[in-house]
């Protein structure tokens, strides 16, 4: 079976790797992070609507977001604790 659009083909391959390279600092690691990544995408593998594929896309971009403000909020917390007394 082929993809139906090589642009949907394009969008998945690069959110696999945004979200693979924002696995690498994932606070329970790396090795806890690529299985699951792998796995999600693994069990969307038979979409073929386009409509569906998309659906899927945008549900990694949420995913991303969650992931960024994860870290956001680790960071936060790492400095508010260097530089706030007591906190």
């Amino acid at each position: 079976m082929t993809f139906p659009n090589p642009e949907l083909r394009r969008q998945v391959l690069s959110i696999y790797k945004e979200l693979l390279y924002l696995g690498r600092e994932y606070p329970l690691g790396y090795d806890y992070f690529r299985p699951r990544l792998r796995g999600a995408f693994k069990a969307n593998a038979g979409l073929r609507d386009e409509e569906d594929i998309r659906r899927g896309i945008e549900r990694a971009h949420y995913v991303k977001k969650e992931i960024e403000a994860l870290y956001y909020l680790k960071r936060y917390r790492t400095l508010r604790k260097r530089y706030v007394p007591g906190a």
